[in-house]
C-alpha cells in the first residue's frame, strides 16, 4: 500500500477490476454440472442457497437447468445487480432472490435448503468454519457443495507456501476430506478442476487489468495483487488446485463415508485381512489398484469409525458385460468389531451413488442372496447375464443405476471380470 492510497481506495480498484467479469473464482458451467450430477437426485423444484454467488454464473444454472429456487447471496451489492439484470435477461427472475448478506451469519432458519452451493467462496470464512455454520441449513437429505483451494503436489515449493502463507492456508485433498468427516459429513464424490476452470477466471482478469489505469486511486496496488496472483499459477499451477466436495450430513449414528485417499491404503489392506479368513481379498484390491483398465479413482469408498480409522471398505471396478462396460462390486470388508453396524451397508450404498452420479449404469455382485437385495440387486439371470464360471443363480446379482436416457437395452451375455479376478 502506498502512502496514497487507502485501504478502501484499493478495496475499490479491486473490486472496479472485477465488476462484468464472468466469474470471480476459478470455475465454469461444466464443472458446476459436474458438481450437481453428484449431489444425486434432487426434489422437483429444490431450494438452493448460492453462497458467495459474485454475479451469479452458478445460480443462473442451477436455476435454469436444474428448476431450482435459488437464494443468492453476496455482501458485494453492484455483484448482485448484475445477477438480477442477468436472471431478467434469461426469464430467470422469479427462480432467483439476490440477498445481501454474510455468509458467516445467514438470517435463514435451519433446514432452510435442499442445496447449499459455494464455488470459489468458502475461503473468505475458513473450510471448517464453513462446515460447521452451513451445515444447519440443510434439509434432511440436503448436500453441501463447496470448492477449496488446496496442495495438489506432495512437496510444494517454497514460493508457492510463501505466497499462501500470506493468503490462506491450504491443505492437501486428504485433510480436507478428513475435516468434512470430522465435521459429521459424508463425502459423497469429488471433482478436481480442470485448468482450463482457471482460465475462464485469470483470461478476463488479466485482460481487464492490461486495460486498466495504474493512475487511479488504489488502481496500481490492486494491479500489482492480480498479477502476483496470475504469475503465481502460471508458475506454480501444478502445486495448488480447487476441487469440489459433495457433502452430505451423516444421520445421527449412521457412518461417514469417503473415497479412499493415497494414505488409506494400508487401512485398506488390513480392513480387508481382517474381515476375511485369507489374505486374498486384500491382496486383489492392490492388483486391481495397479490394473488401469480395472481401477476407477473415486469408486473405492471408506466408511470411517469415531476415531477415524478405516471401519469398513467397498470397491468398484470395472468389468464387462457382452463386451459392453458395467462394474462389479468386491470385494465389501468390515473389521470384525464394526460387523452388524451398519457400517457395511452404509459404504455400499456410498459407493454405489458415487457410480451412480457418474452416470454409471450397471453393477454386478457375486454375493450372499440375503444381504444384497436391500441394495436393489436382483438375480441377473433375470437381465440375460452370467458369469463365465457356475455359482448358484441367486448369488450372481446384478443392479441397475441408471436407465439409458434413449431406452437403449442393457447388455447380455458372459461377465468378463479384470484378469486380478483369476476367473
Amino acid at each position: 500500500m502506498t502512502d496514497n492510497a487507502s485501504l478502501t481506495e484499493i478495496t475499490d480498484a479491486f473490486f472496479a477490476l472485477h465488476h462484468g467479469l464472468p466469474r470471480q473464482g476459478p470455475g465454469s458451467d461444466d464443472t458446476t454440472r459436474r458438481l450437481l450430477s453428484l449431489a444425486g437426485t434432487l426434489p422437483e423444484r429444490p431450494r438452493v442457497l448460492d453462497l458467495g454467488c459474485g454475479p451469479g454464473r452458478a445460480a443462473l444454472l442451477l436455476a435454469a437447468e436444474a428448476g431450482a429456487e435459488v437464494t443468492a447471496v453476496d455482501l458485494h451489492e453492484p455483484f448482485l445487480d448484475e445477477l438480477r439484470a442477468s436472471a431478467r435477461a434469461r426469464g430467470l427472475a422469479g427462480s432467483i432472490t439476490a440477498v445481501k448478506a454474510d455468509m458467516a451469519e445467514l438470517p435463514y432458519p435451519d433446514g432452510s435448503f435442499d442445496l447449499v452451493w459455494a464455488e470459489s467462496s468458502a475461503y473468505s470464512i475458513g473450510f471448517d468454519n464453513a462446515l460447521r455454520a452451513w451445515r444447519r441449513l440443510l434439509a434432511p437429505g440436503g448436500t453441501l457443495v463447496v470448492t477449496e483451494c488446496e496442495w495438489t503436489a506432495a512437496e510444494p515449493s517454497a514460493a508457492a507456501r510463501a505466497f499462501w502463507e500470506r493468503h490462506y492456508t491450504l491443505r492437501t485433498g486428504e485433510e480436507n476430506a478428513r475435516a468434512a468427516t470430522a465435521a459429521g459429513y459424508s463425502v459423497l464424490g469429488t471433482h478436481q478442476q480442470p485448468e482450463s476452470d482457471w482460465d475462464e477466471y485469470y483470461g478476463p482478469l488479466a485482460a481487464r487489468a492490461d486495460a486498466a489505469d495504474p493512475g487511479s486511486p488504489g488502481m496500481a496496488e490492486a494491479l500489482a495483487a492480480t498479477r502476483e496472483e496470475i504469475a503465481m499459477r502460471r508458475e506454480h499451477g501444478t502445486e495448488f488446485g480447487y476441487t469440489g466436495y459433495v457433502l452430505r450430513p451423516v444421520a445421527s449414528g449412521s457412518w461417514p463415508t469417503r473415497p479412499e485417499s493415497a494414505a488409506d491404503a494400508a487401512a485398506v489392506h488390513a480392513v480387508n485381512g481382517a474381515a476375511f479368513e485369507t489374505g486374498a481379498e486384500a491382496d486383489l484390491v492392490e492388483a486391481l489398484r495397479a490394473d488401469p483398465e480395472a481401477w476407477l479413482p473415486g469408486l473405492s469408498y471408506v466408511a470411517e469409525a469415531p476415531d477415524g480409522s478405516v471401519a469398513a471398505y467397498a470397491l468398484l471396478t470395472r468389468c464387462r458385460v457382452g463386451g459392453a462396460p458395467a462394474l462389479a462390486l468386491a470385494p465389501v470388508a468390515v473389521r470384525p468389531e464394526h460387523q452388524r453396524t451398519g457400517a457395511g451397508s452404509a459404504v455400499v450404498r456410498a459407493v454405489l451413488d458415487a457410480a451412480r452420479a457418474r452416470g454409471e449404469r450397471l453393477v454386478l455382485v457375486l454375493g450372499h442372496p440375503a444381504y444384497y437385495p436391500r441394495f436393489g440387486f436382483e438375480p441377473a439371470s433375470g437381465y440375460g447375464i452370467r458369469p463365465g464360471f457356475e455359482v448358484p443363480d441367486e448369488a450372481m446379482m446384478a443392479l441397475v443405476l441408471n436407465e439409458s436416457g434413449d431406452s437403449a437395452p442393457l447388455p447380455q451375455g458372459t461377465i468378463k471380470y479384470p484378469a486380478a479376478f483369476g476367473v
